[in-house]
């Protein structure tokens, strides 16, 4: 991860159509959402502390907020610019809600105090992390648990095998392609490519496969496990370790 992965965020036209290219470019991410919920073992008025790290536009928190009605929620992005749409977007659970724009590598002192935190969730932001990055970064937010509590996190993976991998990279630019009717940027498949090859360069992508995710999140402390996946896409997680 470096600055540029941050400020490819900060771009007004990025920001504004976030939301968009999500519905188009990972239509699954609402199924990963609702997984991620039902495997959490919480009472659903339980009083819990909640970190969403990479908030983004509020879509995960939102449905947190909604299902957990007292729980509080510490939200972390490294782009200001996207922190503002989730404010938006979040505006009826100011309360409940504490928005902080940080680099996820370099999270200040007494941000997140040690043993805190009920739950800690992330979607679509830790794969913008290299392996240390993410170990480093797991580790922090597992150490800020309480004994017990979760760390959920839905994002990509690549397969373990370049030829699954090439098959899968075929069935994702075809479905863009499908979903994004009438845009340019996704007019057809060799034109889908470069834009998603582009992005990702700028984004600074780095996926892992998911015995590397799941060996991360392991060593941190957690008991982890595979929740669901569905080609790239997957949710993982478990409980801190006594």
């Amino acid at each position: 991860m470096s600055s540029d992965s941050i400020k490819a965020y900060d771009l007004p036209e990025r920001v504004r159509r976030y939301d968009a290219d999500m519905d188009v470019m990972h239509p699954l991410r609402w199924k990963m959402i609702a997984v991620a919920l039902e495997v959490l073992p919480f009472s659903r008025s339980t009083d819990l502390r909640i970190l969403d790290l990479g908030i983004g536009t509020g879509v995960f928190a939102q449905q947190l907020l909604k299902e957990f009605p007292s729980a509080q929620v510490l939200g972390v992005d490294g782009s200001e610019a996207i922190l503002e749409i989730a404010t938006a977007r979040l505006s009826r659970y100011s309360n409940r809600l504490r928005l902080e724009a940080h680099d996820f590598r370099k999270l200040p002192r007494g941000l997140l105090d040690e043993s805190t935190l009920d739950l800690a969730v992330s979607s679509y932001a830790l794969h913008h992390l290299n392996k240390d990055e993410k170990s480093d970064v797991v580790r922090q937010v597992v150490g800020a648990l309480k004994t017990g509590g979760w760390f959920v996190n839905a994002d990509i993976v690549i397969a373990e095998s370049p030829c699954i991998e090439n098959r899968f990279q075929d069935l994702r630019v075809k479905g863009i392609v499908a979903r994004a009717e009438g845009d340019e940027r996704f007019r057809d498949e060799p034109v889908t490519r470069q834009y998603l090859d582009d992005m990702e360069k700028k984004e600074q992508d780095q996926p892992q496969r998911l015995a590397v995710d799941l060996q991360i999140f392991r060593e941190a402390g957690l008991d982890a496990e595979v929740f669901w996946r569905e080609y790239r896409e997957v949710v993982v997680g478990g409980p801190k370790r006594a």
